[in-house]
């Protein structure tokens, strides 16, 4: 399928500059100043929005809505061209998370595209590296059931329609992008390794030039089978779902699963033909909580970011927030506080519920959060606690045994992939938000989890499969309730987020960040639910970021903080006057929000992207 025609229209689109490290005063006020700051204008769209990471993805999924596609539709265009585009971040062979507000319903739902461990992984003969990068890590492609479930259920388009953009940029070429230049760079020499890592990102023999046109023609080809597949059962007289299940079932369970089954078989790996036909995406109830009279929905588990938003919300509702204002050391304090309250309740009990009990609705009581808000002390900083005991967890495995939510045991080797390490150059987790003209929304948070996931391409797939056995997404303790398990899916920290207020759309936004995207999106709601920031004004907020050494398994880990370098030095100090060893991160550092609220004295919807990384924002 060729190009779409799109009309002279006047496109609104967010300015993709980034300020220069050094450019933002100490002394600078707080948010008077963030817009103009983050030279980026918040973007208008009376018939459509779609902020997403990259320019080339904002306009796909623009595309779909100028052509009188849905928020779905638009979704999937932008899904697939940032496989592309973002392909360290993200990939239909990755993971993801999507929260989606549909109008006609008037309900929100979740939908988690996330694979499983392989069935015949053996953790305890293999270190924590193998489990990070190469031939014995990664999980079951989740992403493109994805978005045949999306489609199938919300969509209106056909697979060849969405899918137009994301293959005509694979096949002819797109100017690649400095940061995706870097991180080819960084994975140069896995990608030596094998001959088909090689072929599709050293195609020349060597790394890339930024902007030079770089094709992905075995990408491509696996696009058009699974649009063939859809267009030979449509021919055949089948009806849009059925021809929508053809895609789905080519790729778990025709020839494409056979080429990947093959690849691992063949070079030592774990994934079988089994592995790809049991998976299926899981439409459930998103986690819920009210916040100062709004409804926040997200990401259930097998996310634990979700939990951690909401449960990080209902510990500070018991704050008065305005009151200590945005950006000073008491709001800081109070926030990054209930981060590791937070933070310790989830690395102890959330798992695969498939496979263990997790106490949700104890974790998100309004009862509990009063009686673990006590920990918190707005004059001193605590150590990082233990968790509470808001229910009784057990991992429910074959022959009855029971694993605990202790750390204690031999396992893997104990390590933090680097404290911020999501926040380097490269990235690995990606977040789009879209308004479409019918009144629906969404934001998704897909992801590789480590920059380009396992690094290995399979076969002549041009796939990378997501990496979700790392530590991080897996707990190195064999008695926790996380650690790496056959058919058990690995925990993600993706959780984009939609908020209701008196049963009406108010905000959708997401962001990668790794082990701070919970951590960021709490922020970034503060700031527009407390402080009544506008969008842009909220995602370019300075922001900081706390991480655990070993990790947020460990009761009584040393907490690193992390505050970018544009706050006032007063606020830095009043910090360190609270217990906090403060390290400045120049800039912009952590996450890259892509969001949409609406005005609700305007009645009029707005996006904002974030300049922390190289994204848009576009509206018609």
């Amino acid at each position: 399928m060729g190009r779409f025609s799109i009309p002279t229209i006047t496109l609104l689109a967010a300015a993709a500059l980034l300020l220069p490290p050094g450019a933002a005063a100490q002394d600078r006020g707080l948010a008077r100043h963030l817009d103009r700051a983050a030279h980026r204008p918040a973007v208008p769209g009376p018939n459509g929005l779609v902020t997403a990471g990259h320019p080339l993805a904002s306009m796909s999924g623009l595309r779909m809505l100028m052509a009188g596609g849905n928020a779905a539709d638009a979704a999937v265009a932008t899904l697939a061209t940032l496989n592309v585009v973002r392909p360290q971040m993200s990939g239909m062979a990755g993971n993801g998370f999507l929260t989606v507000y549909d109008r006609v319903s008037d309900r929100v739902y979740s939908l988690g595209a996330t694979g499983a461990a392989p069935l015949a992984i053996d953790p305890s003969s293999r270190t924590a590296d193998e489990l990070n990068k190469g031939i014995h890590a990664g999980v079951v492609p989740g992403l493109f059931g994805g978005w045949i479930a999306l489609l199938d259920r919300f969509g209106t388009m056909s697979l060849a329609q969405v899918l137009a953009p994301a293959i005509d940029y694979a096949e002819n070429g797109h100017p690649i992008e400095p940061s995706v230049v870097a991180s080819i760079e960084s994975h140069k020499e896995l990608f030596e390794s094998f001959p088909s890592s090689r072929r599709m990102f050293l195609p020349l023999g060597r790394v890339p030039e930024p902007g030079e046109n770089f094709r992905m023609s075995d990408l491509a080809n696996t696009l058009r089978q699974v649009v063939e597949a859809e267009q030979v059962a449509l021919a055949a007289g089948k009806s849009r779902s059925d021809a929508l299940q053809a895609a789905f079932d080519r790729f778990y369970r025709g020839d494409i699963a056979e080429e990947m089954a093959r690849f691992y078989s063949e070079n030592g790996g774990d994934f079988t033909m089994e592995d790809f036909a049991r998976y299926e995406p899981i439409w459930a109830e998103p986690v819920h909580t009210t916040y100062r009279g709004y409804d926040v929905y997200t990401s259930p588990p097998t996310s634990r970011g979700g939990l951690e938003v909401t449960m990080q919300l209902n510990l500070v509702e018991g704050f008065d927030l305005r009151a200590l204002g945005p950006g000073s050391a008491e709001t800081i304090h109070l926030l990054a506080e209930a981060i590791k309250v937070a933070k310790a309740d989830i690395y102890a009990y959330v798992a695969d519920p498939a496979l263990v009990d997790v106490p949700v609705d104890e974790m998100l009581s309004k009862d509990y959060a009063s009686a673990r808000r006590s920990l918190i002390d707005p004059s001193q900083v605590m150590a990082y606690p233990a968790a509470g005991n808001p229910a009784r967890v057990e991992v429910f495995q074959p022959g009855g045994r029971a694993a605990g939510t202790g750390v204690a045991g031999a396992g893997l080797a104990e390590r933090s992939r680097g404290h911020f390490a999501e926040q380097s150059y490269e990235g690995s987790t990606t977040s789009f938000s879209i308004a479409d003209r019918f009144g629906n929304v969404i934001a998704a948070t897909p992801t590789h989890g480590g920059g380009f996931g396992t690094g290995v391409v399979v076969g002549n797939t041009g796939l990378t499969f997501n990496n979700g056995t790392r530590i991080g997404s897996t707990s190195p303790y064999p008695d926790n309730v996380n650690y790496v398990r056959g058919g058990q899916i690995p925990i993600l920290n993706n959780s984009p987020i939609i908020v209701l207020r008196d049963g009406r759309f108010h905000a959708a936004l997401g962001t990668p960040g790794g082990e701070t995207i919970g951590q960021t999106q709490f922020q970034v709601l503060v700031n527009l639910l407390d402080f009544g920031m506008p969008i842009q004004e909220a995602i370019a907020a300075p922001r900081f970021a706390l991480a655990g050494e070993p990790n947020f398994y460990r009761p009584g880990a040393e907490i690193h903080f992390r505050l970018e370098d544009r706050l006032p030095g007063d606020v830095v100090h009043a910090l360190e006057g609270l217990g906090y060893a403060v390290e400045l991160a120049p800039g912009y550092a952590f996450g890259s929000i892509q969001g949409i609220t609406l005005d609700a004295r305007m009645g009029t919807l707005m996006a904002g992207a974030d300049p922390r990384r190289v994204a848009y924002a576009v509206g018609w």
